[in-house]
């Protein structure tokens, strides 16, 4: 922020020896994301990514291979059930899982963060895989750990380090071995499952999962040499999916009981407008969000305050632009700062304040905010966004039900500091669930 107000709301900053275009502000990045959708679509391949993932998948890539990837994953979260009552229904039962351990702590403290990733990881591996994985399952354990390094480290120092000396770092790579090689057990996990998938695989079958789909459409397009549908696509797109489904829904519902430790009136709040709305038992819909309009509007802003993704990925343009009036040129790095956009003083009435009045007008009622963009915008918006949602108004809305979130009785205070890495994180705390 300190920038924008000395350079205004388009400057340069270089990391290393390229140069980036900073957006900031809602202005800015409305222009440059929204406007210029297409010409700003592309998507630098650093080089720990490079490393990471080569270029392939769907989150790092560009082009005809990546708008191929994009239509398919999209396509395949429609047919899985992604705005139905099918996909609802098992984000309710993982939702009722986590609800049975935290009542199992019978209002003793612990910390919800590993519970919470299981679970929102779990509706993710049986959207991919078809099934969901205890808690106890070593390689299940194995992925959250590897997805969690593959997340913080590309946004830390290290990852900062590598991606200005690549050719140094690339022969030293001790630093980033454990990195590595939890890359490569992600890898050979996705690989050997869908290997079994092949193995019980029939042409013609009714696929169940994302991995069957996609077989089903290689399958469907092998004798097409223009086919981007290969093996390694495959692949890295499943760990894309992955990466994406465990890590930022979890750690949005970790900042969201923190804030409730912070702020009890709004708890109180919420409790009372579930009680008055819904029963005990009644099923929670994401439907229900509209009989909720405080519940719904303290859930965006949640995810407004939290800001997971910081300042979101770099954008490359694809053909030349002008952004408020400032000429961009093609090949160029852009930085849209959605951190501005959510904490922008010309669109929020508090931006630094914890506020959920910012979704609600002068009667109660929710309102929407054009620039609530947590999900990004444009072409390369978040794909599982629609999911996310769902995920967190379901969750969110049965964990306020059921109980009543206080600290551990010799605890005070909780911090609100926070762990950088590509996501922003709380540091751990502890929390006693006491059932309502």
């Amino acid at each position: 922020m300190m920038l924008t107000n000395i350079y205004g709301n388009v400057y340069t900053i270089w990391l290393g020896r390229t140069p980036v275009v900073v957006l900031n502000g809602y202005k800015a990045v409305k222009e440059g994301l929204i406007t210029y959708s297409e010409e700003t679509s592309g998507r630098p391949l650093t080089p720990l990514f490079k490393e990471l993932m080569g270029e392939k998948g769907v989150f790092m890539t560009t082009g005809h291979n990546w708008k191929q990837q994009k239509r398919f994953v999209m396509m395949t979260l429609r047919n899985l059930g992604v705005g139905r009552k099918a996909l609802e229904n098992r984000i309710q039962e993982e939702a009722h899982i986590l609800l049975k351990l935290f009542k199992s702590k019978k209002g003793s403290a612990f910390d919800p963060q590993i519970a919470m990733v299981h679970a929102i990881a779990n509706i993710m591996c049986n959207f991919v895989f078809g099934q969901r994985f205890p808690e106890e399952d070593a390689d299940f354990n194995k992925l959250l750990k590897a997805i969690s390094m593959v997340v913080y480290i590309p946004g830390s120092f290290w990852g900062r380090v590598y991606d200005t000396f690549p050719t140094i770092m690339h022969k030293l790579r001790r630093p980033y071995q454990q990195l590595f090689e939890y890359n490569e057990f992600m890898h050979n996990l996705v690989k050997d499952r869908v290997q079994s998938h092949k193995e019980r695989w029939r042409e013609g079958n009714e696929p169940q999962d994302f991995i069957d789909f996609y077989l089903d459409f290689m399958s469907k397009n092998k004798e097409d040499p223009a086919s981007i549908f290969s093996e390694d696509n495959f692949v890295q797109t499943v760990i894309d999916l992955l990466i994406g489904g465990a890590e930022t829904s979890s750690t949005t519902l970790y900042w969201g009981l923190l804030y409730l430790l912070k702020n009890p009136d709004v708890q109180e709040k919420i409790h009372h407008e579930i009680d008055a709305v819904l029963g005990p038992s009644q099923m929670i819909t994401y439907e229900d969000r509209n009989r909720l309009p405080y519940t719904n509007a303290v859930l965006h802003e949640i995810v407004r305050y939290s800001n997971v993704t910081m300042t979101g990925p770099l954008r490359k343009c694809v053909k030349d632009i002008v952004v408020l009036g400032f000429p961009v040129g093609k090949g160029t790095l852009m930085l849209p700062n959605s951190h501005s956009v959510l904490y922008d003083p010309e669109c929020w009435e508090t931006p630094w304040k914890f506020n959920p009045g910012h979704f609600l007008d002068s009667e109660g009622n929710f309102v929407n905010n054009e620039a609530y963009l947590p999900f990004s915008a444009g072409r390369r918006a978040c794909l599982g966004e629609p999911l996310a949602r769902i995920e967190l108004f379901i969750f969110f809305t049965n964990l306020l039900r059921s109980f009543k979130y206080q600290l551990p009785p010799e605890v005070n205070d909780v911090s609100l500091e926070e762990i950088i890495g590509s996501t922003r994180q709380p540091l751990p705390y502890q929390i006693c669930a006491l059932p309502r």
